[in-house]
């Protein structure tokens, strides 16, 4: 049941970020299984789970993050645990291939209006505009450095 606290952990890491539309789709045609209505009423389901992550305070955000997860790691569970041998072939399958495109907790995120990016960004400015950006973390500016001698 890894698969499924996994499956509730990038439910809740993907609400809000950039990822999400097509995540929350793609996890409401899981649980949908061909069934418009019922992907219809996943993703209200999800809907209402990434309007739960955003609106709570700092006080109460980790406390709802885990009853999040937990709703959606059981709902993963039963999901799995009600489908046919071969229906629960298809369904890991799927699961482990959304779950290679979830953001996780290390996925680099901001607030709206704001921009993260987790590799190389450049900022330029053309025909005398201004450009700025803010730094939060490690930063390294020019070449790369050389390695030192080697010790031995």
């Amino acid at each position: 049941m890894e698969l499924a606290a996994a499956g509730g952990a990038a439910v809740v890491q993907a609400a809000g970020t950039d990822l999400w539309a097509g995540f929350r789709q793609r996890v409401a045609r899981l649980f949908g299984r061909g069934d418009t209505r019922r992907e219809q009423a996943e993703l209200e389901r999800l809907d209402r789970t990434a309007a739960v992550v955003r609106m709570v305070g700092q006080d109460v955000e980790e406390r709802t993050r885990i009853v999040e997860e937990v709703s959606w790691r059981t709902r993963f569970e039963t999901l799995l645990e009600s489908s046919t041998a071969e229906e629960r072939a298809l369904l890991v399958v799927e699961l482990r291939a959304l779950l290679a495109d979830a953001p996780s907790s290390t996925t680099p995120s901001t607030s709206v209006g704001g921009f993260a990016a987790g590799g190389r960004v450049d900022i330029q400015a053309e025909s005398g505009a201004v450009a700025a950006g803010v730094i939060n973390g490690e930063v390294r500016v020019g070449p790369p450095g050389h390695p030192g001698p080697s010790p031995g």
